[in-house]
């Protein structure tokens, strides 16, 4: 028994498994569903749990007006600094693997997920991003995310529609 048991726990070491299962969220951010959506179906496949970042505002849809300059989302897009309140703050210390989705605004993330990833304390912690969008690529965002947040061990991005 006791040759089995060490012949188990080098071959788990050598496939690069452990006895303890790597905890995994899905965290994401959606103002009309859509990416919701893919973190439910992404949550589900990875057997993670899932978590919904939420404004402390709701958007509405003329919040969402990408046509009108002086909307909400408009104003705090055009503003780097921006950083949009949290309705709530979620601690991910108890995490090793963090998906976190959101929506292409303007090429990038939405200033929200600047807010969620400053809070959060996402250092150290391995992000693999993903994102939806009606006709960008998710380069850019992740791009700039990795540029605002060096120490955060950044995947590649997914782009999921």
């Amino acid at each position: 028994m006791k040759r089995f048991l060490a012949i188990l726990i080098v071959a788990m070491t050598v496939l690069g498994l452990s006895a303890q299962t790597k905890k995994t969220v899905v965290a994401y951010f959606s103002a009309t569903g859509t990416t919701e959506a893919v973190a439910k179906l992404l949550a589900k496949k990875k057997k993670a749990v899932l978590y919904a970042i939420e404004p402390a505002k709701k958007y509405t849809a003329a919040d969402l007006d990408w046509h009108n300059k002086q909307s909400r989302s408009s104003v705090e897009m055009n503003d780097k600094n921006a950083r949009p309140a949290l309705k709530s703050k979620k601690s991910l210390a108890e995490y090793d693997i963090i998906y976190l989705g959101y929506p292409i605004w303007w090429g990038v993330a939405p200033r929200i997920i600047n807010t969620f990833i400053e809070q959060a304390k996402l250092d150290g912690k391995t992000v693999i991003p993903f994102a939806t969008s009606g006709g960008s690529g998710i380069e850019q965002s992740v791009s700039e995310l990795k540029a605002a947040y060096p120490k955060v061990k950044w995947q590649n991005g997914m782009l999921k529609n």
